[in-house]
């Protein structure tokens, strides 16, 4: 059976960590993917998401205000790190008191950010979900001026790439998939 333009993109679509090229990721680039990625499903209309653009020239000053929380001998490794895609949107999540809402709230967001990977994926712009250990760090929430009532869901890293990575294979399908029985 041929696939879809869609199913392609879906099965092509590779998180792409490094290799970035000196193309800039502009904020108007970000607002319109965001534009249609938004449409994502949200129970009850919640719409539980913002998101913080941290753009090329903005970068240098965050990696380093981030890398400060970690110990003195991670700092360096981790502003590098923080340096290396060409900007950084902050995906941040509304917190409900009920545990059925989080868990709504949490797959609402997720799925916002898929459609933002696989639009960005179409226009050759790389995408990775990133949830080290600074997206827990109270401090990084006061640098990113995060409420008590949020959760950063991760950072994710933006640059353009000039080589596709080849798709990796999945587990056949048979090996995770059951029907009930009555």
């Amino acid at each position: 059976m041929e696939k879809t333009y869609l199913a392609n993109i879906i099965r092509e679509r590779r998180a792409i960590k490094k290799g970035y090229n000196d193309k800039t990721v502009t904020e108007e680039v970000v607002r319109d993917l965001l534009q249609d990625a938004r449409w994502a499903p949200t129970h009850g209309m919640r719409e539980p998401w913002r998101f913080i653009f941290v753009g090329e020239e903005e970068l240098p000053v965050f990696a380093k205000r981030v890398a400060s929380t970690y110990p003195e001998e991670r700092q360096e490794n981790r502003e590098n790190y923080l340096n290396e895609p060409n900007a950084i949107l902050v995906a941040v999540m509304n917190v409900p008191e009920l545990e059925k809402q989080w868990d709504e709230n949490f797959g609402a967001i997720a799925t916002l950010i898929q459609n933002f990977w696989l639009l960005a994926w179409e226009k050759q712009l790389g995408v990775v979900w990133k949830t080290n250990p600074h997206i827990y760090e109270p401090k990084v929430k006061e640098i990113l001026d995060v409420t008590d009532n949020e959760k950063i869901v991760g950072f994710i890293h933006l640059g353009y790439f000039d080589e596709k990575p080849a798709p990796k294979e999945r587990t056949p399908l048979e090996e995770k998939f059951t029907r009930f029985k009555a």
